[in-house]
This record gives structure tokens, C-alpha cells and sequence, in this order.
């Protein structure tokens, strides 16, 4: 492949190097065997310690060690495997949830471990769902971006023996399975955002995403700037006007023979936010914005799943890229821009662009008669200043589409919360000069930018995930590896396995 040289990307860079790591592991059912590294053994508040551990209750006391969820105690091994006391705190409390987290504790535990085994001994609930927690739990946690290091130390997962009690190995096999390709949705979605932006542009993402789909079964229209003015979106060509990179709208399907609906997925894909015009301070948070395309990210990594999870809908995406840039042709406040449903929109702030870019997407989705439209973006501050790092906010304008995303956050482990969509604020965006503006009062933000996109949904079912918050974490924080997290890639993967027509 032969890349620009003013981008200093080195010949051999890998692009996906998560997702080519994933594909190395191999999950088993079964006891520990072979020439395992370390195995962790679950370990309870009450009752018997695993014999298999070697050390008593008091002992594990004594060494510090408490059986709380993610809590971990090595017991090295000068011959064989080390031994891992891993914290699952009440026996009768145990979900999957808390076994994934457990499942991280462990692997980040033994960080130079490559062949690792898990022993759960006392039965409970749902054996398949247990293993693909697991699974995902094991595979997140180990994940680290390190393809543009020199010299890297981690130590990628090569192999997991998972051993759950009372569980036919048949139904370990089909978790451990089912969690892999859970995992593989946020592992795209965070090499992706995790790439820097000098090497990972708008034209760059059409064409992973192009080799995406031949391997993982969707199709791929990738409309570049010459056909993005024939369509008339002009919200991705007025943010894109500043930059000198092409923008791209990267139109993603997936189709059953016998479709049980079909739901619209729209990601929001900056690839760098500069602000623009409206430049932002150069801080930290500047740093991270090479992750505004987070929600483009999450699209693209949940249609790797469908295929093989057989989904049952028929699912459209789409990925508006671009970055932002301010320069002599930049778009500039006080501007109007006219989306693609005709709406004139009023430049109040070059900043609140991404709502700019989504609202062409919500135009085309309605006009290719979807059923339902989910959009995700990192759009606002407001959002991470509201519910933090950990959870995102929801905003809806159907009950049943924000149950959709409850599910799939209870099934997923990623949390939202719905927030009302508090339509007595629509007037903040009332323009004097267009039909509406890209910028609410200085309260609510998160509302006031899902009320302009609710502008453009009409009366579609329809549900909006802001990640700005939940895009990307400080440190490592159980199953979330330091940087990207790809949060939303698993959440819609869930969605639109469980989407059915009427929702």
C-alpha cells in the first residue's frame, strides 16, 4: 500500500493492529492444560476457598487479599503456572457482569502472561452468558494500541482455558465464541479513534472500512467530495471547507434475506475538531480530539459483528468524516448552511459541528424509509460534565427505542442514562436570519444539540448516544484499556441484534 510521505506513516504500519491481535486468541472450554502461564481461580467472600489455589482464607488475609469484585493476589510459582486469587465478592450476586470485570482483573494481573486459565467453581445462572463475559472481559482488558511504539512490552493474550462449574463445555464454547465477536466490535472501534489524525484521515477510514466489509460480509458506498455536493449535504461540506483533506460520507449495509426491520445507524466522524474559527484552547482535552470521529468508530465496528451474530434487521450506517479545521476558506460564524432535507442553518459556533455533519445523515436515512435511526457522536462537553466518564446520556423521542438501548447497555456493561429530551428549550435554537441553529443557550447543551438532530429525525423513531464523555479513559478501569474505549461499537451491536420492526 503506498500512503503519502508528508503523512510519516512508516511502510509496514498496521492499521488494525487490535483487531489482527483478537483474531490470534484462542478461547477454549475446559481444565487448565498445556503450558498455561498463570490461572486464576475465583475467589468468593463466603465459603470454601479452591483447594486448586494452594493457600487458606486466613492466609490470603494475611497477604492482604480481599474478595471483592477485581481485586487480585499472585502467588508465583518457580515451577508451573502462577496462581491468581481473583475477588468476586458474594457468591449469590455474580452476573456477567461481575465476571467480566473479574476476567480483567486477572489478565491485567499477569501483564507478562500470554497463556492464561480461569477456574469458576461453584455454578450459577446462564453458563453461556458467564463465558461470553469472559471472553470480554479477558480481551478489553488485555487490549493495548502500541503500533506506532519502537520498542513495545505488552504482552498480547495468545490463548484462555475458561472452566466453569457445571457448564457442558459445549455451552462455555458458544460464550466464549459469542464474547470474541462482542470484543472484535470495540476492538475496531478503538484502533480506529486511538489512530492519530495525520494518519488516519476521512479517506483513509473508506478505505479500511471498505476492507472491513469484504471480510466481515457488509457493503461499503463510499460518496466523496464531488458526490456529497451532487447529494446537497451541505452541513459535511461546510464543516469540511477549512480543511485540505476531502471529506467522505461512508455508507455501510447489511441485509438478510427476510429482514425484521430496518434501522438506521448514523456516526458522527471527525477525525480532528479543532474547533475551527471557534478554535479550542490548546489543553488537554485538545489532545484528545483526534477521538471526535468516536461514534463513526462505533458504526463501523458494530457492522463487523452482524454477519456472524445473524442479525436479523436490516441495518444501514452512515459515517460522516471529516475534520475541522480553521484556515482562509474555513466556514465562519454567522454563515448558513443548508442541509440536505433543504433546513438553512445559522453558524453560531464553528465548535457544534458535529450536529452539523449528522443532520445530512438523518436527512438520508428518513429518505431510505429506515424504521428506526440511532445516531451516536462525542458531540457534546455538556454530556461528560453531566454523567462523567463511565456513562452516557440517551435521548429519545420513542420509549421503545430508549428500552432498545437499555437492553443492550444491561447486556453490554456500557452505561447510559436517559436524560429528557426538554423540548421548552427548542426556542434557544431559533434563528432570526434561517430556519433553525447549531447552538442552544448556555445551559443544556447535551439537550439542546439532541434537539437539533431531533429537528432532522422528524417523526422516526429514534434514539441519541453522546459519548463525549465515555469515549476514551485516563487509565485503565476494569475491561476499558487506557485511551479509546470504543464505547457504542458493542451497545449497537446489542441494539440491532434485538431490533425488531415494530421496535
Amino acid at each position: 500500500m503506498t500512503r503519502s510521505a508528508s503523512k510519516l506513516i512508516p511502510d509496514d504500519f498496521a492499521e488494525l493492529p487490535g483487531l489482527d491481535a483478537l483474531e490470534q486468541i484462542a478461547l477454549t472450554a475446559g481444565d487448565p492444560a498445556g503450558d498455561v502461564e498463570a490461572i486464576g481461580y475465583v475467589t468468593f467472600t463466603e465459603g470454601s476457598v479452591p483447594a486448586d489455589l494452594g493457600w487458606e482464607r486466613d492466609a490470603l488475609t494475611r497477604a492482604g487479599f480481599e474478595p471483592a469484585v477485581g481485586k487480585t493476589l499472585v502467588i508465583p510459582a518457580s515451577d508451573g503456572p502462577d496462581r491468581v486469587a481473583l475477588g468476586a465478592g458474594d457468591a449469590a450476586q455474580v452476573t456477567p457482569a461481575v465476571l467480566r470485570d473479574v476476567a480483567a482483573a486477572f489478565v491485567r494481573s499477569v501483564p507478562r502472561a500470554a497463556r492464561l486459565a480461569l477456574v469458576v467453581g461453584v455454578a450459577h445462572g446462564d453458563a453461556t452468558a458467564d463465558a461470553a463475559a469472559i471472553a470480554e472481559g479477558a480481551a478489553l482488558a488485555r487490549y493495548r494500541y502500541t503500533v506506532l511504539k519502537s520498542a513495545p512490552t505488552h504482552t498480547p493474550l495468545v490463548s484462555l482455558a475458561v472452566s466453569l462449574a457445571g457448564a457442558s463445555s459445549d455451552e462455555v464454547s458458544h460464550g466464549l465464541s459469542a464474547g470474541l465477536l462482542s470484543a472484535r466490535a470495540s476492538v475496531v472501534a478503538r484502533d480506529v479513534t486511538n489512530t492519530p489524525p495525520g494518519h488516519l484521515t476521512a479517506t483513509d477510514l473508506a478505505r479500511i472500512s471498505e476492507s472491513l466489509g469484504e471480510r466481515f460480509g457488509f457493503g461499503v458506498e463510499v460518496f466523496d467530495k464531488a458526490a456529497l455536493i451532487e447529494l446537497g449535504c451541505g452541513g459535511l461540506l461546510g464543516v469540511n471547507q477549512g480543511s485540505v483533506e476531502e471529506p467522505r460520507m461512508i455508507k455501510l449495509t447489511y441485509g438478510p434475506d427476510a429482514a425484521a426491520g430496518h434501522l438506521g445507524l448514523v456516526g458522527k466522524g471527525i477525525m480532528y475538531d479543532s474547533g475551527g474559527i471557534s478554535l479550542k484552547p490548546s489543553d488537554p482535552m485538545h489532545l484528545l480530539m483526534k477521538m471526535d470521529m468516536g461514534g463513526a468508530a462505533a458504526v463501523l465496528g458494530a457492522f463487523t459483528t452482524f454477519a456472524d451474530q445473524g442479525v436479523a434487521a436490516k441495518v444501514t450506517g452512515w459515517l460522516m468524516c471529516t475534520d475541522n479545521m480553521p484556515s482562509g476558506t474555513a466556514y465562519k460564524l454567522g454563515d448558513v448552511l443548508v442541509a440536505r432535507d433543504g433546513t438553512t442553518v445559522e453558524v453560531k459556533n464553528t465548535d457544534a459541528e458535529g450536529r452539523l455533519v449528522m443532520m445530512d445523515a438523518l436527512a438520508l436515512a428518513n429518505e431510505d424509509g429506515v424504521d428506526a435511526i440511532i445516531d451516536i457522536a462525542t458531540l457534546t462537553g455538556a454530556a461528560l460534565m453531566a454523567l462523567g466518564q463511565a456513562t452516557a446520556p440517551v435521548f429519545a423521542n420513542d420509549d421503545a427505542m430508549a428500552a432498545l438501548l437499555q437492553r443492550a447497555s444491561d447486556a453490554t456493561g456500557e452505561s447510559v442514562w436517559r436524560l429528557p429530551l426538554e423540548r421548552t428549550y427548542r426556542p434557544q435554537l431559533d434563528s432570526d436570519i434561517a430556519d433553525i441553529s447549531n447552538l442552544g443557550g448556555k445551559y443544556a447543551g447535551a439537550t439542546t444539540a439532541a434537539l437539533f438532530l431531533d429537528h432532522f429525525v422528524g417523526a422516526t423513531p429514534w434514539a441519541h448516544v453522546d459519548i463525549a464523555g465515555t469515549m476514551q479513559t485516563d487509565k485503565d478501569d476494569a475491561w476499558r484499556t487506557a485511551g479509546a474505549t470504543g464505547f457504542g461499537a458493542r451497545l449497537l451491536a446489542a441494539a440491532a441484534a434485538d431490533f425488531r420492526t415494530p421496535v
